[in-house]
């Protein structure tokens, strides 16, 4: 690295992104960032150009991209191209997660719905699961 460019430490660089310094280490070991320069310490030294590379994966993983896709968003991003034809691809899959995520969601909101109308009604008809109570320790109570 050259005199005018940034050095930060490896937790230095982890706080200007919002992330741990083991998160860092991870996308390192993961292949998502080259090796870094060490100190005569062995300590790794980044510049602007890590960080600017950890906030777009950072970006990535909140917009709930997995470590591959960003792998290969970054893959594209380092010849100098834009990643974001190969982006649309990775975005249209995580919507239709989300799209299936939400609908399962929804059906789990239903189902306790209706499991607190029966409790609030003071019944344990269905959908009320068959082990709400203990088996044989409410008999003549007010599970059975």
């Amino acid at each position: 690295m050259t005199a005018a460019t940034v050095t930060l430490t490896v937790g230095k660089l982890a706080d200007e992104v919002g992330v741990s310094a083991d998160a860092i280490r991870h996308w390192e070991r993961e292949g998502l960032f080259p090796a870094p320069e060490r100190s005569a310490a062995g300590y790794r030294r980044y510049g602007t150009a890590e960080l600017d590379r950890s906030r777009f994966i950072r970006a990535c993983q909140r917009a709930g991209l997995r470590l591959a896709d960003i792998s290969d968003l970054l893959a594209v991003r380092d010849t100098g191209t834009c990643p974001c034809e190969p982006a649309g691809q990775h975005l249209e899959r995580r919507i239709g997660e989300i799209t299936a995520e939400i609908v399962r969601l929804e059906g789990l909101r239903s189902q306790l719905t209706d499991m607190l109308r029966a409790v609030d009604a003071g019944t344990c008809d269905p959908p009320l699961p068959e082990n709400w109570c203990p088996p044989n320790t409410a008999r003549g109570g007010e599970c059975e």
